[in-house]
């Protein structure tokens, strides 16, 4: 009789609750089979894959050990949540993620109880936990309850200010919580920055391996479990803690490093804190981002985020395109830019590939700059390069970019010091969702004084709006461009510097005409056509400026035609408002002209495809041809509508 296979440990698992009845051996066989379903999950849905096999085994141990989700984990940024997904009732829908309609690839409140806090953005997760702390402590109440709160942060998280300011406010008030430094020595990009010599000065300054082998001898003492308690686990707590003058100088008890890829430390570790915390406390944990899988191991990034791929090989399966992404034409015309003018400098905050200044970096390594993630000091860190002569392009996605709104008002704007902004991801992103989109940029800088705002229609555009930023010593200019692949258009060899403020004619036509800021040109083009089919020919202009407007194009156009409409991928508030503040003030409305902006709704728009996003939009081609129709009162050629 050939025995049965055994039935794998993690089908067992359908809620962390199910882990308590496990062996700590047995925990060590969960978290292997929960690393490949990760692996196997990633390959069929893309996304972020190292961060979160970097952090399988601390996932086990944290819900083997804690009670969630009354007791809150929370994960800083949330792109190394997909294991804690697994064990937290969503297994059967973890192949959904990033998609329409399925889990976020980001911790998310109105996903599950376990997500007690959402987050996609770095450096939050401190705060998060005091507050939770300090309102379970003052009687706050949620459907689960308020134990512990537990933190989990990255290293590179831990560069940015707000964690620090949590970190020295935590201190202060005393409160129970935990905070998980989760040092991977890998953010996103390499890490930079004073903080992390000093966690690399922590592991060297007590010999890892004799640390291993001294919370090993712990252990053995602890199979017994916690007989002699009180003592024992005072005891191992003090004999982990090696260093971390830093932190306990910020009122935090501290213990470590430990190896946080070794279950026989992170239990015994978790459980005497858990028992014997009575204040904030930070373990430093020691990880690998892409722990266990090859080709993530091996890769630049360790596999931070990737498209679908074959499990096997570890290979990409990626989309062709003959056209180069936005975001490779900008690195590649700022570097060329940058051999004629040595005054060219870049800054970014922690993502270099992402925002293409790798290129700029491989080329003029001294003269770029990666911060970590530091929105604000970038963005004054900038200023100062301008204020001292420099021509600085401060390069942020438009959703980090919100991080650093302070600094952009009060030391570029109101000092008129020209910063240039590049302004990637501008618009709808799709599988990163909401808290990726850049739906704000426009309205939060074109209502500054002396900005100037530019969007690029294609690629082609963006060549020419980085030349003309490098070239406007006049005051700070942003110019914004989307995630992914160009139009196809050819590029110009050299950019052409724009005159600020002027737009252009892309077709002309009668009785009404679309004024379009950004990359909704091509999708206005294609309405165009149809319309032209239906008898309406449309104007069809390029705005280029958000701030200044070209005031002479939109009083033409208003003055030439019944109803003007502008298109923008932004929210309200932003170039359309722009445009209706003119015309309201020039009295065009006095004379009929019908005006309709098509913004992104007031909502937040899920995870999707951009094309679905932006059908939910209500700003894909058949629906700009609807809303023209619509404002025309035409439904069919030559007919009004009732």
């Amino acid at each position: 009789m050939t025995d049965r296979p055994a039935t794998p440990l993690l089908d067992r698992i359908q809620r962390p609750a199910d882990m308590k009845r496990l062996s700590d051996r047995e925990l060590v066989q969960l978290a292997g089979e929960l690393r490949a379903e990760t692996i196997s999950a990633v390959s069929v849905t893309g996304g972020h894959l190292g961060a979160g096999l970097g952090v399988v085994e601390l996932t086990v141990a944290l819900h083997a050990v804690f009670d969630t989700p009354r007791d809150k984990i929370i994960w800083d940024v949330g792109h190394q949540c997909y294991p804690h997904k697994i064990l937290t009732e969503r297994r059967d829908r973890i192949r959904t993620l990033r998609m329409k309609g399925g889990l976020s690839g980001f911790t998310k409140r109105s996903e599950s109880p376990y997500d007690p806090f959402g987050a996609a953005h770095s450096s939050t997760s401190i705060s998060a936990a005091l507050g939770l702390a300090v309102a379970r402590d003052l009687g706050g109440v949620t459907p689960e309850g308020i134990g512990d709160t537990i933190a989990v942060i990255g290293d590179g998280a831990m560069s940015a200010g707000m964690a620090f300011e949590a970190m020295n406010n935590a201190g202060h008030l005393k409160k129970r919580m935990i905070v998980i430094l989760n040092d991977n020595e890998m953010s996103i990009a390499p890490p930079v920055g004073a903080l992390s010599s000093y966690l690399s000065r922590l592991y060297a300054e007590a010999p890892f391996q004799e640390l291993k082998a001294a919370a090993k001898g712990a252990v053995s003492l602890l199979p017994e479990p916690f007989r002699e308690g009180a003592k024992r686990a005072k005891d191992m707590l003090k004999g982990l803690a090696v260093g971390g003058t830093l932190f306990e100088s910020l009122g935090f008890s501290y213990v470590g490093p430990i190896d946080g890829h070794d279950m026989n430390q992170l239990l015994p570790v978790l459980r005497t804190v858990r028992d014997r915390a009575t204040g904030p406390i930070l373990i430093h944990v020691l990880t690998q981002k892409g722990k266990g899988y090859a080709p993530a191991e091996k890769a630049r990034d360790k596999g931070h985020a990737t498209a679908k791929f074959d499990v096997v090989t570890g290979v990409q399966a990626k989309a062709k395109s003959n056209a180069p992404s936005y975001t490779k034409v900008f690195g590649e015309t700022l570097t060329r830019l940058a051999a004629d003018d040595s005054r060219i400098c870049a800054v970014t905050a922690a993502m270099p590939d992402g925002t293409g200044l790798n290129l700029f970096a491989e080329r003029y390594p001294s003269r770029c700059f990666d911060v970590g993630i530091a929105e604000q000091h970038g963005v004054t860190f900038a200023a100062g390069l301008a204020a001292g002569g420099m021509r600085p392009f401060c390069a942020m996605y438009s959703t980090f970019l919100q991080r650093g709104y302070d600094q952009v008002v009060h030391d570029v704007a109101i000092q008129r010091l020209p910063v240039r902004f590049a302004i990637d991801r501008a618009g709808l992103v799709g599988a990163d969702g909401a808290t990726h989109a850049g739906a704000f940029d426009i309205a939060f800088l074109a209502n500054l004084p002396g900005f100037v705002v530019m969007a690029a229609a294609d690629e082609a555009e963006l060549v020419h709006m980085v030349a003309t930023a490098a070239a406007h010593d006049e005051g700070p200019i942003a110019f914004r461009y989307p995630r992914g692949d160009g139009t196809g258009v050819d590029l110009p060899e050299t950019g052409r510097v724009l005159e600020i403020g002027k737009g252009r004619i892309i077709r002309e036509g009668g009785r009404v005409a679309i004024l379009s800021f950004g990359t909704r040109l091509a999708e206005v083009e294609k309405a165009a056509e149809a319309l032209a089919a239906r008898g309406v020919s449309p104007t069809v202009a390029d705005a280029r400026f958000a701030k200044p407007l070209d005031e002479e194009l939109i009083l033409r156009l208003a003055r030439e035609h019944e109803a003007l409409l502008t298109i923008e991928e932004g929210a309200v508030g932003g170039f359309g408002s722009q445009v209706a503040q003119l015309l309201a003030e020039r009295g065009v409305f006095d004379n009929g002209l019908k005006f309709r902006s098509m913004v992104l709704p007031d909502i937040f728009i899920d995870q999707a495809s951009p094309e679905d996003m932006y059908a939910v939009a209500g700003m894909n081609a058949e629906q700009i041809e609807a809303k023209v129709l619509d404002v025309l009162g035409v439904t069919r050629i030559g007919e009004k509508r009732a």
